[in-house]
């Protein structure tokens, strides 16, 4: 379903726009491009009065806080760089934003997320991000199952993989919420 509206209270929820996880090659959107269409995004929340929560993932160096369980492809090697998992410099100095720090997949599981967007009586959230398919995908069925209305702005995402990023945004989104792009979201942001 195409996006066709933006609750009174919707937030932006931006996942993993961090250090580390940019620098990987992505497609089919570049980190650029996603970085740009989702800080234009976070600021005509902000111009709007409404809220911008940063999510990043970060573990301890010892991994003890990482999920557990069998899988194919276990964590990264080694001891990741200094400031590998600090939000890009492109969408801090807003006070107002929120910041979760999440140790899964998702954004909602081990965090206040829930909590904040309850707070401040959100309805929607509008998500960006990388990966498509992991962690906003992840935060995406959460937001569903927590009830709120999700819009996702396809081309202020990216994967690692473009079978992957297009199944997320083909078949999971649309049973998940509404896909739009940022000038479709922006434009609806200014008719509110």
């Amino acid at each position: 379903m195409t996006v066709t509206t933006l609750d009174e209270r919707t937030a932006l929820v931006v996942i993993d726009l961090q250090h580390g996880i940019v620098a990987a090659p992505r497609v089919p959107h570049s980190a650029a491009a996603v970085v740009a269409n989702s800080a234009a995004l976070a600021h005509a929340f902000r111009a709007h009065g409404l809220p911008v929560i940063l999510v990043r993932v970060s573990f301890a160096i010892d991994g003890a806080d990482q999920a557990k369980g069998r899988n194919e492809f276990p964590s990264l090697p080694g001891t990741p760089p200094e400031g590998w998992d600090r939000i890009i410099d492109d969408l801090l100095g807003h006070p107002e934003d929120i910041h979760v720090t999440k140790r899964n997949w998702g954004a909602f599981y081990g965090t206040d997320l829930d909590l904040q967007l309850r707070r401040r009586a959100v309805t929607q959230i509008v998500l960006t991000g990388i990966a498509t398919s992991i962690g906003v995908e992840s935060t995406a069925r959460a937001a569903h199952e927590h009830g709120y209305h999700v819009t996702l702005a396809t081309d202020a995402m990216t994967d690692a993989d473009a079978a992957s990023h297009e199944h997320s945004v083909a078949k999971i989104f649309p049973r998940l919420g509404e896909t739009g792009t940022t000038a479709e979201i922006l434009e609806l942001l200014a008719t509110r």
